[in-house]
C-alpha cells in the first residue's frame, strides 16, 4: 500500500496575493515537497533552483509579509578566501495579479571584481492541490524555449517565463534554465529579474482574483508600551489582505480565502469568522462574504453534496477534492457544515450592529429567511438540536468546526459516534435567533418574538442536555452523541458559548472558569482538548493542539461576559506566540512551548484567514468594544490592566465614522475621536 504523507509548511517562506501563492525554502528555492507556485489550486511551478557557479548559496536570512518573500545568502565559493564571506545573493518574490516578478541582486563586498554564472532551473508539474497535499505529484509538463521566453502548459493554465537579461535554454524535455553571466565590482551589486506571466484555459471554474486593495485598512495602526502587539496587527492586516479574493460571479464583492495553501478558496465557517473578526475595522469584508455565500446557498436536497434548501455552504472547490491519505472524496461544492448557516445569520446582525449600510441588510431578506427555515427544520427534524451525520459515506465525519475524524472525544479517550449535536452549534443557533428577531423588528418593523422564544427553547435543551453533573465545578460537554450520551470530554468548545446569551451569569462564571484551568489554558493559549484526557495529543489536529481563532472566539465571549481578567490572560498568550513565529500566527500550533516557543503543526496553512482577522477580536475585547451603529453610539470597557501597557488604536470605524480610542496602561480610557457618535466609557 502507497504511504502518502502531507508535506510540512513550517519552515518554508510563504507568501499569496489572492489565487496566487508561492512556497519556497530559506533561500527562496523550490523544489522540495509541498514547495511550488500555486495558482487556481494548481502547482504551475515545480522547480525554481537558483544556483552560482554551481552551487547554492548559504541562506542567511528569510522572511515574508503578504504576497512578498525576501531572502538573503551569500555565494561562499567567491570572493575574497578569508573566513568572512564577501558576495551575498538577495532574492526579492513578488506575487502579482496572475503571476510573479522575482529579483536576484548579487552584491560584492570582495577585494576584486567577481564574475560568475548565475543559473536559475524550472520545472512544471501542473499537480492539483490535493495531489500535492498527499505527499504525491504529477508528471513534469513539457518546456519550450523561443525567442519572447520559456512557455509551458498546464491543465488550467498556459505559462511564459520572461527576464531583462541572460538567456534560456532546454535542459530536457520538461526542464529549461535561465542563465546570466554577472561581473560585479568591488562594492557593487547587480540585479537580475525574472517574471512568469499566467493566463487561465477558457473555462476555467471559480475564477477568483485577488482582492487585496478592496478593504479600506490602510488607517489601521496599534501602537502600545509593548510593541508586540502592533507588530502582529501590521503583519496580520497584510497577511490577510493577501488572502482576500474576488467573487467571480460579482467581482466588486471581496471574501476572504481560509489559508494558503491548502484552503485558499471560499470557505463558509472560516471565511465568515475572518469577516466576523475584522469588523472593527470596517464592514466591506462582511458584505462580500455574506453576499458570495448567499449566491451559493442551498436550494435543494442533496445527500451527495450535503446540500439542502437554506444552508450556507462548506467549501467551495475549482475541481472535486480526493484525499489520499483518507480517502474523503468532496464535490466541488460541499455543504457539509452544521454551524455555517447559524454563523451567517450571526454576521449580517454583526455587521448591522457594526454599520453595514440597511441596504445591504435588506437585499439579502429572502437568504435570511431561507437560513432560518433551515434552522428551524433541523431542530425539528429530530430531538430540537442542531445535528450532522455524512450521509454520503465519502464527506466530513464531523461536521462542526473541530471536523477531523477523531475530534469528539469522550472522557475516557474514546471518539463519540454520529449524529453528534455540537454544544456551540446550539449556542451559535441561539444568537441567530435573537440577532434575527433584532433585525426583524428594527429594519422591517415585524415581530421578532417568535424566533427569541425559538432561542429560549433551544436554551433550555442545552442547559437541560449539556452540563456534565457528576464533577465540580459543572462543565459543558463538547456535544451530545448518536447515542444520546454526553460527549464529556473537557474541550474548547464552551469558549464558544460565551456571549452568545446562552448562559446565566453563574454559567459564564462556571464556564469561564473551567476554559482557563491550566488543564486547557496553557502558555501558548487554550487547547482544543484538556491535558487530562487520555487522548490528549499536543501535536493533536484537534486533540491538544491550540487553534488561533478558537481562542480569538474564547476572548470574545470572556471579555462580553465580563471576564476581563482572563481574557487578557488569553490575550497576552496568543501575542506572545506570535512574537516567536516572526508575528504570523499559523492556523495551529502544539498545546506545549519548547523553550518558550510553540512546537510547530508541521502541516498548518500559514497565513491562514481566521488566524491572521484574529487581531481584530483582541482588539475588540482589548476594547471592549461594542457598537451600536443604527443608533449612532459606542460604548467602551477596556480590559484593565491593559495587557500591553498604555495603548492607542487607529483605524477603527463604526458605519461610516472613522474612531480611534487612547487609554493608559491601567486600561483607563483617556480619548475617544468618533466624531458624531454618543460614546460611553464603562
Amino acid at each position: 500500500m502507497t504511504r502518502y504523507q502531507q508535506p510540512w509548511l513550517h519552515d518554508l517562506e510563504i507568501a499569496v496575493r489572492g489565487n496566487v501563492t508561492s512556497l519556497g525554502d530559506r533561500l527562496g528555492d523550490m523544489g522540495a515537497a509541498g514547495t511550488g507556485l500555486f495558482v487556481d489550486d494548481e502547482r504551475v511551478v515545480t522547480v525554481w533552483s537558483l544556483t552560482v557557479d554551481g552551487e547554492a548559496p548559504a541562506p542567511l536570512a528569510s522572511g515574508s509579509t503578504g504576497d512578498l518573500t525576501r531572502t538573503s545568502g551569500v555565494a561562499r565559493g567567491l570572493g575574497d578566501t578569508g573566513p568572512d564571506p564577501t558576495v551575498e545573493l538577495h532574492r526579492e518574490r513578488r506575487l502579482v495579479d496572475h503571476g510573479m516578478v522575482e529579483t536576484v541582486t548579487i552584491a560584492s563586498h570582495a577585494g576584486q571584481p567577481v564574475t560568475a554564472t548565475v543559473t536559475l532551473d524550472l520545472a512544471a508539474d501542473g499537480a492539483d492541490i490535493a495531489t500535492v497535499k498527499g505527499g504525491a505529484s504529477d508528471p513534469l509538463r513539457e518546456l519550450t524555449v523561443s525567442d519572447t521566453g520559456v512557455e509551458w502548459h498546464t491543465p488550467r493554465h498556459s505559462l511564459r517565463l520572461t527576464g531583462d537579461a541572460g538567456s534560456a535554454e532546454t535542459t530536457g524535455p520538461t526542464r529549461a534554465r535561465w542563465s546570466w553571466v554577472v561581473s560585479v565590482p568591488p562594492g557593487g551589486s547587480q540585479t537580475l529579474t525574472l517574471s512568469i506571466d499566467v493566463a487561465r484555459s477558457e473555462g476555467a471554474v471559480f475564477a477568483t482574483d485577488a482582492g487585496w486593495d478592496r478593504a479600506a485598512w490602510d488607517a489601521v495602526e496599534v501602537t502600545s508600551d509593548d510593541p508586540r502587539l502592533g507588530a502582529v496587527v501590521a503583519q496580520s492586516v497584510t497577511d490577510l489582505r493577501g488572502l482576500l479574493l474576488t467573487d467571480p460571479e460579482e467581482p466588486a464583492d471581496v471574501f476572504a480565502g481560509a489559508g494558503t495553501p491548502w484552503y485558499l478558496t471560499l470557505f463558509g465557517r472560516d471565511s465568515l469568522w475572518a469577516a466576523r473578526f475584522m469588523l472593527p475595522f470596517g464592514t466591506e469584508l462582511a458584505g462580500g462574504t455574506l453576499r458570495a455565500l448567499a449566491r451559493r446557498q442551498g436550494t435543494r436536497t442533496d445527500p451527495t453534496t450535503a446540500e439542502a434548501p437554506g444552508k450556507i455552504l462548506h467549501e467551495v472547490r475549482r475541481t472535486a477534492y480526493v484525499d489520499p491519505v483518507t480517502g474523503m472524496a468532496l464535490p466541488p461544492v460541499y455543504y457539509g457544515s452544521v454551524d455555517a448557516t447559524p454563523l451567517w445569520l450571526r454576521l449580517v446582525h454583526d455587521a448591522w450592529r457594526w454599520g453595514i449600510d440597511e441596504s445591504e441588510v435588506r437585499a439579502l431578506r429572502s437568504h435570511i429567511d431561507a437560513a432560518l427555515g433551515w434552522l428551524a427544520e433541523q431542530a425539528e427534524s429530530g430531538d430540537g438540536l442542531l445535528r450532522y451525520v455524512d450521509e454520503s459515506g465519502s464527506g466530513l465525519a464531523n461536521q462542526g468546526w473541530k471536523d477531523s475524524g477523531d475530534s469528539m472525544r469522550r472522557d475516557d479517550g474514546s471518539v463519540a459516534p454520529a449524529p453528534i449535536a455540537l454544544v456551540e452549534t446550539q449556542a451559535y443557533a441561539v444568537a441567530a435567533a435573537r440577532g434575527a428577531a433584532d433585525l426583524l423588528e428594527s429594519v422591517w418593523g415585524e415581530d421578532g418574538d417568535s424566533w427569541r422564544s425559538w432561542a429560549d427553547d433551544l436554551s433550555g435543551l442545552v442547559r437541560e442536555r449539556f452540563w456534565v453533573e457528576d464533577v465540580s465545578p459543572r462543565f459543558l460537554a463538547m456535544a451530545i452523541d448518536g447515542e444520546g450520551r454526553q460527549v464529556d470530554g473537557i474541550g474548547s468548545n464552551m469558549g464558544h458559548v460565551l456571549g452568545t446569551g446562552l448562559l446565566t451569569d453563574a454559567e459564564a462564571r462556571r464556564t469561564a472558569h473551567v476554559l482557563t484551568r491550566e488543564d486547557l489554558l496553557g502558555a501558548g493559549g487554550i487547547g482544543t482538548l484538556s491535558r487530562d484526557n487520555p487522548a490528549y495529543n499536543p501535536i493533536g489536529y484537534h486533540t491538544g493542539s491550540v487553534w488561533t481563532h478558537d481562542n480569538a472566539v474564547a476572548v470574545l465571549g470572556l471579555a462580553a461576559e465580563g471576564f476581563a481578567d482572563e481574557a487578557g490572560r488569553v490575550i497576552r498568550c496568543l501575542v506572545d506566540v506570535a512574537s516567536r513565529v516572526e508575528n504570523r500566527w499559523p492556523e495551529l500550533y502544539g498545546g506545549e512551548l519548547l523553550l518558550g516557543s510553540p512546537v510547530p503543526y508541521p502541516a498548518s496553512c500559514r497565513p491562514q484567514a481566521w488566524a491572521a482577522a484574529s487581531v481584530g477580536a483582541l482588539v475588540e475585547a482589548s476594547l471592549g468594544l461594542a457598537p451600536d451603529a443604527p443608533r449612532r453610539s459606542l460604548r467602551l470597557s477596556p480590559v484593565a490592566a491593559s495587557p500591553f501597557g498604555a495603548m492607542t488604536v487607529r483605524g477603527l470605524r463604526v458605519g461610516d465614522v472613522p474612531v480611534s480610542v487612547r487609554m493608559n496602561a491601567e486600561g483607563e480610557v483617556i480619548d475617544v475621536d468618533a466624531p458624531g457618535l454618543d460614546v460611553t466609557v464603562a
